[in-house]
């Protein structure tokens, strides 16, 4: 049996994960599927003042207080910048770390940094158009190249997310180099990803590498071979 926690993306919540979440736990294993502060079913916790720290602080926590070891840690793409700052500070808790089409920072940079020009340029204008200057609403899911399914369900659940979590730099310690067995999977299904980067950073560092052939939301594209995928991090092969 293994302990999966699987954090979310921007504007998303534990909702997301419902399907691989079930699936694995009729395989037998804990499942924690944290909602970070400000969305989801936490969006009543919305303020300026939650940024990328609040939430690895709300991860750190969870892992801390459920008493949780040997841990297979997966964040998905906003999320990436979170098990990145959540494996510098507890890499003795972590067993296998999963990147899933995630951001992969270097010490000091921010989700802003890793997107391209024209949509850094965009979430701003939506940001101070729509969202007061300091919520940035959701993007379609359509974008995502959602499947048609579940795509008016996605736009129903995401919820504006505070601008800071994008602005504030990741200060990475060395922690997180720890952790031996690490994986990245990239969705190669939708257009304009920014994250071909992190695919080369990842290769550059040796980590495995999968790629699968549907939308950003891998975790409801396609569920049964992520929760297989997630299964073989756990096991280190």
């Amino acid at each position: 049996m293994s302990t999966f926690v699987l954090v979310h993306g921007a504007w998303h919540g534990s909702w997301c994960w419902k399907r691989v979440r079930h699936q694995l736990q009729v395989k037998g294993h804990d499942v924690f599927t944290p909602t970070l502060s400000g969305v989801g079913e936490r969006a009543h916790l919305l303020a300026r003042s939650v940024n990328l720290h609040t939430h690895v602080d709300d991860v750190v926590s969870l892992i801390r207080w459920e008493e949780l070891s040997d841990v297979v840690l997966c964040g998905h793409s906003y999320g990436g910048m979170v098990v990145s700052g959540v494996a510098d500070r507890i890499p003795e808790r972590i067993r296998a770390l999963v990147f899933l089409d995630a951001f992969v920072p270097e010490s000091g940079e921010n989700t802003l940094q890793n997107v391209h020009e024209s949509q850094r340029s965009m979430l701003i204008e939506a940001t101070m158009k729509l969202g007061e200057g300091w919520k940035a609403p959701p993007i379609p899911a359509a974008v995502f190249n959602v499947n048609a399914k579940d795509r008016d369900w996605v736009d129903r659940q995401c919820t504006p997310q505070p601008f800071a979590c994008f602005e504030q730099p990741l200060q990475l310690s060395g922690g997180v180099r720890q952790i031996r067995n690490v994986s990245y999977i990239f969705a190669a299904g939708w257009e304009d990803t920014p994250f071909p980067r992190a695919r080369e950073r990842a290769k550059a560092k040796g980590w495995r590498l999968v790629t699968m052939a549907c939308g950003h939301d891998v975790m409801l594209d396609m569920p049964e071979e992520l929760t297989r995928e997630l299964l073989i991090a756990a096991d280190g092969l």
